[in-house]
C-alpha cells in the first residue's frame, strides 16, 4: 500500500543558496547574466581546433584559463577541461552561498554532478599522441598520461568537486545525455528531501568542442550551417533556423534544506519545488510532434510542486534550434499548460551560449534563478522571423522586465529523455 503524500508543512524543502557559472561570454554568474540579459551571443567560429573540414565550424567557446581561474598546475594536469570548469563553478557557488563546509556540515553535504561526454576532449588528445596522429594501429601505453583513467571516468567530476568544496556526504554523477544537468539537480533535491543530506553541491559540466564530438553531430546533420554568420547561427523558434550550435561550460548550485538555510540567514534565489522526467521510447534522436512525453514531465513536476500553470511566470525552453525540437516543445507547452501557455513569456538561451550537452540543463537552472532574482526574462536571440508553428511568446531579441514568482525549465535529450523542473519564490510572494 502506498503511503499518502506528506502535507506541505512536513516536507523537507530545497532552495538554491549559491550559484556559480563558467559559460561562453564570461567567467562567473555576473558576466553570464550580463550576457544573456543583454541578448548578446557568444557563438563564434571554432578556435580550439581546425574545423575547416567540418560541416559546422561554429561553437560557443568559453574564454577559460584554468590557471587564471585559480587551479594549480597539478589540478590542471590531472583533470579534463570539463572537470576544471566544474571545479571553478563549484568554488564560486560555495563562496556565493556563504556556507562554511567543514566539520559536521561537511558530513551532511553531498555532491551530484551531471555530464554527457565526460573527458572526451582529453581522451581524444591522448589517442592522437598514442597513435602518432592515427598512423599506428598498435599503440605504446608508455606514451599515455598517467591520469587517463580519470579522463575516462565521469565520476571524476563528483570526486574533484567534493575535493574542491570539502563535501564528505553522498556523491554521484548523473549521465542522461542532454538532460544530465537538470537530472543531477533533481537527484540532489531528492537527496535533501529524503534526509540523506542538508546541502548538496550540484550541477553539470561538459567540454565537448573537439573533432570527434563535432563530427558526431555533423553526421546526423543536427548542427547549424550558418558558418558565415556565427553570431546568428543558432536561431531557436525562427523560421530560418538550421540546427543547434555546440557549446561548453558548467553551472554549479548550492542546494540547501530550507530550514537549514533560514537558520543561518542565507540568501535564497529560489525553491526547487518539483522535478520529473520521462522517456519517449521512440527514437534515438527523433521526437514525436505532439510533445506528449515532455508535457507529462511538466505536469508531473507541477504536481510534485503542488503548483498549477497559473503559478508560472516564465518558461526557460530547451530551444535547441532544430525544427523538430522547437515544434515538439511548443506542442508540449500547449498540452501541459493549456491556455496559460499563450500568456507566459518563454525564451531559449542556447541562442546565446550554445548547447553544452550535459551542462546546459544546470546553466539554464542558473538562468532561471537569476531571472527570478532580477525580475527579468532573458530574450531568445536571433529570433527575427517567427515560425508560424511556434506561436507562443518567445521573447524575441530584447529582455523583458517581469516579476517571476514561479518558473519552469525543460530539457530534451537524445535517447528520448524529457525532463522538467519547477521553481518558486519560497516565501510565496505573489507576482
Amino acid at each position: 500500500m502506498t503511503a499518502p503524500a506528506s502535507p506541505p508543512s512536513a516536507r523537507r524543502r530545497t532552495v538554491i543558496t549559491g550559484v556559480g557559472v563558467v559559460a561562453p561570454g564570461g567567467i562567473g554568474a555576473g558576466p553570464f547574466w550580463d550576457l544573456i540579459s543583454s541578448g548578446t551571443t557568444a557563438t563564434r567560429r571554432i578556435t580550439q581546433f581546425d574545423a575547416s573540414a567540418h560541416r559546422c565550424q561554429v561553437a560557443a567557446e568559453c574564454d577559460f584559463d584554468p590557471a587564471a581561474s585559480g587551479l594549480t598546475p597539478q589540478e590542471i594536469r590531472r583533470t579534463d577541461r570539463f572537470v576544471q570548469l566544474a571545479k571553478v563553478s563549484a568554488d564560486e557557488a560555495v563562496r556565493d552561498s556563504g556556507l562554511e563546509i567543514d566539520g559536521a556540515v561537511a558530513e551532511r553535504t553531498g555532491v551530484a554532478m551531471g555530464s554527457a561526454v565526460a573527458g572526451t576532449k582529453s581522451m581524444e588528445q591522448e589517442y592522437v599522441v598514442l597513435s602518432d596522429g592515427g598512423a599506428d594501429w598498435v599503440v605504446d601505453p608508455a606514451y599515455t598520461s598517467p591520469h587517463m583513467y580519470d579522463y575516462f571516468l565521469p565520476s571524476s567530476a563528483a570526486a574533484e568537486v567534493a575535493l574542491t568544496t570539502g563535501a564528505r556526504g553522498p556523491a554521484t554523477v548523473v549521465s542522461t545525455g542532454c538532460t544530465s544537468g537538470i537530472d543531477a539537480v533533481a537527484h540532489a533535491a531528492e537527496v535533501i528531501r529524503d534526509g540523506s543530506a542538508d546541502v548538496v553541491v550540484t550541477g553539470g559540466s561538459d567540454a565537448p568542442i573537439s573533432p570527434i564530438t563535432v563530427t558526431c553531430f555533423d553526421v546526423i546533420k543536427a548542427q547549424s550551417v550558418y558558418n558565415d554568420d556565427p553570431e546568428r547561427a543558432c536561431r531557436p523558434f525562427d523560421r530560418t533556423r538550421r540546427g543547434l550550435i555546440l557549446g561548453e561550460g558548467a553551472a554549479v548550485l548550492v542546494l540547501e534544506e530550507y530550514e537549514h538555510a533560514r537558520r543561518r540567514g542565507a540568501h535564497v534565489y529560489a525553491e526547487v519545488a518539483g522535478a520529473a522526467s520521462r522517456c519517449n521510447a521512440f527514437h534515438m534522436t527523433g521526437l514525436k510532434p505532439d510533445g506528449r512525453e515532455m508535457a507529462e514531465a511538466i505536469t508531473a513536476a507541477l504536481d510534485e510542486a503542488r503548483m498549477n500553470p497559473g503559478d508560472l511566470d516564465y518558461v526557460n525552453a530547451h530551444g535547441s534550434g532544430t525544427k523538430q525540437n522547437d515544434r515538439h516543445e511548443t506542442a508540449a507547452f500547449k498540452r501541459a499548460l493549456g491556455e496559460r501557455a499563450h500568456r507566459i513569456p518563454v525564451s531559449g538561451i542556447k541562442s546565446m551560449v550554445g548547447h553544452s550537452l550535459g551542462a546546459i540543463g544546470s546553466i539554464e537552472i542558473a538562468a532561471c534563478a537569476l531571472a527570478m532574482e532580477h525580475g527579468v526574462v532573458p530574450p531568445t536571440a536571433n529570433l527575427r522571423e517567427a515560425d508560424p508553428e511556434c506561436d507562443l511568446d518567445y521573447v524575441p531579441l530584447v529582455a523583458r522586465e517581469h516579476r517571476i514568482g514561479g518558473a519552469l525549465t525543460v530539457g530534451s535529450g537524445f535517447g528520448g529523455f524529457q525532463s522538467a523542473m519547477v521553481f518558486r519564490d519560497p516565501e510565496g510572494r505573489t507576482r
